[in-house]
Formats: structure tokens, C-alpha cells, sequence
């Protein structure tokens, strides 16, 4: 395709997209916060821009057949910051994307947009949201302002509620959520080349044993995932204690991010398990 457009390019996630999209795409037009990146692929440009900008959004978007949206803040935060980076931001990208006749979004949404079930009920791309955080209350926001811009004028958007993408498998929770980078590119990619998606939830997981998750709504996607996190089960629970069933951060989806207070970070709180 002509242009492709991805927001959030300095973070962990988007640095991992960046040469796989630029495959993909005559443009990729990169952008962040941060005042630049390293190892610009030929075909590639990078734009400084602050999403909640309205302006700066709608000349990033003029001339792109597609936006892959991971730009946002990644993490709990106060409502104030959440409601700019994550709330403005998606809204500055879904209105550009009409006034631009952009085809399609892929957003990368997030489990803790579902975070507050239960890890004992498998949960599949229909139910209803159950934010854990503001954090997780931006993404429900984000995916339903999809669903109505699909209805209202035709944009396609694939809505990634990415589990716990990472590297290696570090905890007992990742053996379910797990989702490595290799299949995040593999998910993005065909998020991307699918001819027809209307508007479409997906779990971002890989090929786990113990997948909480039911994709089967969007298999039509073509995600086949090939890493299984059950290759490092073995070593991290014989390190792992017993499970509390009372404690919320071990019995619902959405980890830590179902405890800790509203507006405080969730990752410090992990990182702050990890040391202990």
C-alpha cells in the first residue's frame, strides 16, 4: 500500500513494527513523543507529534491508506493524563482518519479492558467490557468509538486487546498471556493484509496451553500464533509460590492493574513485586 502510519514508533511495542510495517507500505510516516529514533528504514520517515494535537494528528494522517495506532500512554495514570494522551489521542486519530478517508485502524488495545473478570472465566471477543483502570477505560472507549465509526462511515478497525507482550516469559500469570513479539508482528501483519475486517476484536496471545482467551470470532484473521509459553512452565512455576485465590491481582485478568488504586501506576506495582 501507498502509506501506512504508526503512532507510538519510540515505544517497546512500535520499535518492534516499525521495519515489518515499512515491508508493507510504499511510506511508513513513524511518530512519537520522543525528538527521534534510530535506524530509519529507506522508505521511512519520523514526525514528533503529540496525539492529542488535533492539528499535528490530521497532517500525519492526510494521504494514509492505514494507521496502526499504538501511541498512548501504557499504563495507569492520573485521569487527567490518561484523558489527553489516550482518550484525545484516539479520538484525534478516528477523526483524521474520516476527514483523510484512511481504509482501516489497527489499535492497540488491551486485556485490561476485560481486566476485572476472573482468570476462571475464559473470556472471548463478545462479552462485555470490564475495565480494570482508567487506563483500561480508555481502551473500552477507544475500541467503542471504532465500533461507531465503523457503523457511521465505513472505517475498518482491528482492536488488539494485547495480553503481555514481551520477550521471555517472566511470571506464572504469562504462561496464559503471553504474547511474544514474533506473533505480535505476525497479528499486526495480518491485521493489516486481511481484505475485509469490518470492525474486529482480537486477543493479542500467543499459542499458550493455558490461553485464558477464546480468538475464535476473529480466525478469520488468519492469526496463527507459533510460540507457546508452556516451553518455560516448567522452570518459572518451580520458582513461583502458591497462588492466594482472595487477592485480585493473582485471580483476574487484568494482574496488579485490578488492585491498585485508581490513577496509580500498575507497572511500578509489578516492578515493585519483582524486587520484593
Amino acid at each position: 500500500m501507498k502509506k501506512i502510519v504508526l503512532t507510538g514508533a519510540a515505544g517497546a511495542l512500535g520499535h518492534q513494527l516499525r521495519a515489518p510495517l515499512a515491508a508493507m507500505a510504499d511510506q511508513l510516516v513513524s511518530t512519537d513523543l520522543a525528538d527521534a529514533v534510530e535506524g530509519l528504514a529507506g522508505n521511512e520517515t519520523y514526525v514528533k507529534a503529540d496525539l492529542g494535537d488535533a492539528a499535528a494528528v490530521m497532517d500525519l494522517l492526510e494521504g494514509a491508506e492505514m494507521v496502526v495506532h499504538f501511541g498512548a500512554i501504557g499504563d495507569e495514570a492520573p485521569f487527567e493524563q490518561i484523558l489527553h494522551s489516550n482518550f484525545l489521542g484516539a479520538y484525534n486519530v478516528w477523526n483524521a482518519a474520516q476527514k483523510h478517508g484512511v481504509r482501516r485502524i489497527v489499535y492497540a488495545s488491551s486485556i485490561h479492558a476485560m481486566g476485572m473478570y476472573p482468570k476462571t472465566t475464559r473470556i472471548d471477543t463478545k462479552m462485555p467490557h470490564r475495565p480494570d483502570t482508567f487506563y483500561g477505560l480508555s481502551k473500552c472507549f477507544a475500541e467503542d468509538m471504532a465500533s461507531m465509526y465503523w457503523d457511521k462511515y465505513g472505517i475498518e478497525a482491528v482492536c488488539l486487546r494485547i495480553y503481555s507482550a514481551s520477550g521471555p516469559v517472566g511470571n506464572a500469570r504469562a504462561l496464559g498471556s503471553w504474547l511474544s513479539y514474533d506473533d505480535l508482528i505476525q497479528l499486526v501483519q495480518r491485521s493489516i493484509d486481511t481484505p475485509i475486517t469490518g470492525f474486529t476484536v482480537v486477543y493479542g496471545v500467543s499459542n499458550n496451553d493455558r490461553s485464558p482467551v477464546d480468538n475464535s470470532a476473529a480466525s478469520f484473521l488468519g492469526y496463527r500464533p507459533k510460540d507457546n509459553a508452556e516451553d518455560f512452565a516448567e522452570a518459572i512455576l518451580a520458582q513461583t509460590p502458591q497462588a492466594d485465590p482472595q487477592d485480585k491481582a493473582q485471580m483476574c485478568h487484568g494482574g496488579p492493574f485490578a488492585t491498585v488504586p485508581l490513577g496509580e501506576s500498575g507497572v511500578a506495582y509489578i516492578k515493585k513485586m519483582s524486587v520484593s
